[in-house]
Parts: structure tokens; sequence; C-alpha cells
């Protein structure tokens, strides 16, 4: 046998209550008619904002000052590794005018003072020859032909560098045996 399709059941109209906007207590879940915590919680929210916001600034504020007086203390532990050198430079220039002959022996003195300094800054002296080219370490000022060292190799260092391959003050300036062809 055939069964015929039921008939839906008639639905009733909606009354108000079912087409009234959401209450709060469907917005805000347990906190049902409770606005004045919503602001208060909303109040705090911004408060906490607003004091993140002011330490953060405070830190940046903070953290220049400490950083100038870093700078600060750098320049002069700087200038004071200096200041022997200075004193021992006059000392050169005062004894030359006694006996003009020691002057190379002050200049000299002086010179080897002021290489320590850079050294102990942590700019060694660099300055040797017979090694092969590194346009890294070396700056070439000039070819030569020598045929007794091998292409590329620095024959003379026309000019001291300072510093290590990953702190370079300044790079050799030498004298490169040219390719042979």
């Amino acid at each position: 046998m055939a069964t015929e399709p039921e008939e839906p059941e008639p639905v009733p109209p909606p009354d108000e209550a079912d087409t009234a906007p959401p209450r709060e207590e469907a917005r805000t879940g347990d906190r049902a008619g409770q606005p004045d915590d919503i602001q208060k919680d909303l109040a705090e929210a911004q408060d906490a904002w607003r004091r993140a916001l002011a330490d953060l600034d405070n830190l940046r504020k903070r953290h220049a000052r400490e950083l100038e007086g870093v700078r600060e203390a750098e320049r002069a532990r700087t200038a004071a590794e200096w200041l022997p050198v200075l004193d021992h430079l006059e000392l050169a220039l005062t004894h030359a005018r006694a006996d003009p002959t020691s002057i190379v022996q002050g200049v000299e003195a002086v010179r080897d003072q002021a290489v320590d300094v850079l050294a102990r800054l942590g700019y060694p002296r660099q300055e040797e020859s017979g090694v092969p080219f590194d346009p890294n370490r070396h700056e070439v000022v000039r070819v030569v032909d020598d045929p007794d060292t091998e292409p590329g190799t620095v024959v003379e260092v026309l000019r001291p560098g300072y510093g290590d391959d990953g702190r370079q003050l300044r790079p050799m300036a030498v004298a490169v045996s040219r390719r042979r062809e």
C-alpha cells in the first residue's frame, strides 16, 4: 500500500517575545543585566593599557639614557688609553731638544705604544708579507713583477692595516706580484 505524505503541522505565528531583539544576557553570558560591571571591566582594561604604554615609554627613555651613558664611558675609556701615548710623545719632544739624536728612539717608543693601544682596543696591527692576496684584508696599491714569488702574493706592505677579519679598522695597502700570462 502506498502511504500518503503527511501534512506538516501548522506553525503558530511568532509572538512578540520571539521577535524582540536579543537581550543583554544573550551577549554577556552569566553577566546578564549587569552593564555596570562591563563598563567597570572596560575601564580597568583601558587603565591597564594606558599603564602598559606609559611603562613602555619610560623603558624606552631609560634605555636611551643608559645607552648614552655607555657611549660616554666607552669614549672616556678610549681617550684614557691614548693619554700615555700623548705623555710619551711630549717626553720624546723634551728629550729631543736636549739630545737631537734621541728623537728616533723616542718616536719609535711612542709608535710602539700607539700600536699597543690599538691592539688593546681590538685592532691589532697587520703587516705580513709573503701571504696570498686577500681582498678582505688587503688593498692593492701596486702590482710588481717578481719572478721569485707566486702570482697574487703580497710582496710588500706599504701601509699596515689594523684589525682582524671580522673587525677591520683599515686594510693593509700592499704591493702584489703580477699574474703570469
